[in-house]
């Protein structure tokens, strides 16, 4: 299985048996120790590798252990503590990481329950682990964005170095994310107050910062609205990005949710759709745009010439956790490929081009 094949698996694994676990060591056997040895690839059986338990002793702190200890050539590269699935994780529960961070040579430390993982690393100070983690993963809910970093911590390609020039903008970028999450969803006062004061020039009363607060929400909706509506034309033309008032309006909401339903509960979303409009884009050069057309299953959304079943282009297997393009040869036999996003798809270019090019 390759790195996103592995991810899923623990994380169809989380989903069937975390109900079942009960306590921390049992979360370690059944969680942390998959990902230790198939995610990232380290040997859990190797004490040279992966010792357990590691002992280091601190001041008056005399044998107290952290979970894992990650070696390389004898030398600690992770720390890795561990709590119950399910139990939150914070600050507080890292007083040892902390400790062990600053005696020995580990530069990434690793906090986690089983289901989410925060990585920390010494931005802020050098050999004193940070307080804040510069990577977060739940393997409930993998962002596909952070997925190329996770694997630079992997045995096959750990790079220290590039971990760590990475670490700082991945702290910064997750942290504005979450605020911007927050901002846009539920704004705070003073979010409100810097919109209106830059258009508005009557006294900001109680009345008009509650006017604002729907306004600015509003405004932030439309603003997503436009920039998918700019990306989903821009695929389509093969242009820069322009004005699409023509388009209905698309809901940020519905960006992973259902865009059409038909009487048999096939749902086609706004990844789909944005799909065919870059399969589109690219098979236009061969083929007259309107003969390009899809058609969406329960198993697959399939992209088609002339709107007919034998005339196949590709097929868009994105109702999975790992989405794969699927495409045929000169038989019609499909072979599906891993892709990470949709953007993805512009790599297979020559082919879809080559297949649409036998319907001409």
């Amino acid at each position: 299985m390759d790195f996103n094949e592995r991810l899923n698996a623990l994380s169809n694994k989380i989903k069937q048996q975390s109900n079942s676990i009960e306590t921390e060591e049992a979360t370690k056997t059944a969680f942390v120790m998959p990902f230790i040895h198939n995610v990232l690839g380290y040997d859990v059986f190797d004490p040279s590798e992966v010792t357990p338990e590691f002992i280091c002793d601190v001041g008056t702190k005399k044998g107290e252990k952290i979970d894992y200890a990650i070696m390389k050539n004898n030398e600690v590269q992770i720390l890795i503590e561990c709590k119950k699935i399910g139990e939150p994780l914070n600050v507080n529960h890292a007083s040892q990481l902390f400790r062990y961070f600053h005696v020995t040579n580990a530069r990434i430390s690793i906090l986690t329950n089983g289901q989410v993982y925060k990585f920390f690393t010494d931005l802020d100070a050098p050999n004193k682990m940070d307080e804040k983690p510069f990577l977060e993963v739940d393997l409930l809910e993998i962002d596909e964005n952070i997925i190329p970093e996770l694997n630079k911590l992997t045995k096959s390609s750990f790079d220290l170095e590039s971990i760590i020039n990475a670490a700082g903008e991945l702290k910064y970028v997750s942290q504005i994310k979450k605020i911007l999450h927050t901002q846009l969803n539920t704004p705070e006062d003073e979010f409100v107050k810097f919109f209106a004061s830059r258009v508005y020039d009557g006294i900001l009363t109680q009345k008009v910062r509650e006017l604002f607060l729907t306004l600015t929400k509003k405004a932030a909706s439309q603003y997503i609205n436009d920039q998918v509506n700019e990306r989903l034309k821009s695929a389509i033309t093969g242009t820069a990005p322009i004005s699409v008032h023509s388009e209905p309006e698309i809901h940020p909401e519905d960006s992973s949710a259902a865009l059409e339903k038909d009487e048999n509960d096939v749902v086609t979303t706004l990844e789909e759709l944005e799909g065919f409009h870059i399969v589109k884009a690219i098979t236009r050069a061969v083929l007259d745009a309107p003969r390009i057309t899809h058609r969406d299953t329960k198993s697959y959304f399939g992209i088609l010439v002339d709107d007919n079943n034998r005339k196949p282009i590709c097929r868009l297997h994105f109702n999975r956790s790992q989405k794969y393009i699927g495409l045929f040869d000169i038989e019609k036999n499909e072979t599906r490929h891993p892709i990470a996003t949709v953007d993805d798809i512009y790599s297979f270019a020559d082919i879809l081009k080559a297949t649409a090019a036998l319907y001409n």
